[in-house]
């Protein structure tokens, strides 16, 4: 694995953009610079006032201490020592610090933020994937040694470092030997990671950015990723890493998450192999409409079962009992 870093390129005020703009894709993995990391709502004082607003809300998220890029990607809503969020950020550089802000659009003046990153690329995103919608942040603090585990996500992912310094480790959408297609099928239909899984037989196939202030990385949905950083970097006054994933789904995501739905059903219930979605364009056109049919249908089965579950029990049904604000493969 070659870990690329990168250099300096002087870019206009607050934006993204591509390394290499002629050869960007919303398909691939592509480097990125951008000055996101001046910007005032992206400092740590801010960032601190951020979580203090967000913890109520239950939008900060803590792992355990000793995580690795292999562990399984549990998180919690508390701290595991039980420290409240002004005493996170006043020990925020100790080893082995770490938290998560999750949906920071939930705060309007961070929905604007997140508004202004997307326009500065929003052009070159739609030229192959227009329909952009629920644009989503998420920031991950931490002082190293830390890690973020080896996952995936439903969304396309503007990623960009903020503070300090982070090796992204990225493979591509497409490598099924990292992650086989039923785990992706499994993870964009029931929500579950617990087949997602780092082995040993996929390191090598990674794509490695050690990444510093202004750097960043796009890479498509379901692309496999994690995080790591080191001490090798920190002196006095600079000792935390700072990220931040600008996500969010396109026509094209909705229409290859119903595919996936399509291919589950063949695979669990007609022991099928099916062709994997982007692969056959004719049979995803076939299949996308089936998948959107297909999840409406479990949606609705969930519904009643938790309703009948209530009515059993001789109690309301509790609060977001209907599922999902989507049906699940609808993005």
């Amino acid at each position: 694995m070659n870990i690329q870093r990168s250099g300096a390129v002087e870019l206009p005020a607050h934006r993204v953009q591509p390394m290499d703009g002629k050869a960007f894709s919303t398909f691939r993995i592509n480097r990125l610079r951008h000055d996101f990391h001046q910007h005032p709502l992206l400092q740590l004082p801010e960032l601190a006032n951020l979580a203090r607003e967000m913890m109520p809300m239950g939008k900060c998220r803590f792992v355990r201490p000793g995580m690795q890029q292999d562990s399984k990607f549990d998180h919690a809503g508390e701290h595991p020592d039980g420290r409240g969020i002004d005493e996170v950020f006043s020990r925020i550089e100790e080893t082995g610090s770490w938290i998560a802000l999750y949906n920071i659009e939930s705060v309007p003046r961070y929905a604007a933020l997140l508004d202004q990153i997307l326009d500065t690329v929003r052009e070159i995103v739609e030229r192959e994937q227009p329909g952009v919608f629920n644009l989503s942040g998420f920031l991950f603090i931490s002082a190293p040694p830390s890690v973020t585990p080896f996952h995936i996500d439903r969304e396309n992912n503007f990623w960009l470092q903020l503070h300090g310094r982070k090796v992204l480790s990225v493979w591509d959408d497409y490598d099924r030997v990292a992650v086989p297609a039923d785990s992706v099928e499994d993870f964009i239909v029931n929500h579950t990671l617990k087949k997602v899984k780092l082995t040993d037989a996929s390191r090598h196939s990674a794509h490695e950015f050690d990444s510093g202030p202004g750097d960043g990385v796009y890479f498509p949905s379901t692309s496999p990723h994690a995080t790591r950083t080191d001490n090798s970097w920190v002196t006095a006054g600079d000792g935390v890493s700072v990220s931040l994933g600008v996500t969010f789904y396109t026509s094209h995501t909705r229409r290859m998450a119903r595919v996936h739905q399509v291919n589950r059903a063949c695979r669990k219930y007609l022991h099928m192999d099916p062709a994997y979605p982007g692969t056959a364009p004719v049979r995803d056109r076939i299949k996308a409409p089936l998948g959107f049919g297909l999840a409406m249908a479990r949606q609705f089965a969930l519904r009643q079962l938790h309703a009948l579950r209530a009515l059993r029990e001789g109690v309301r049904p509790a609060e977001g009992w209907w599922g999902e604000k989507a049906p699940p493969g609808s993005y």
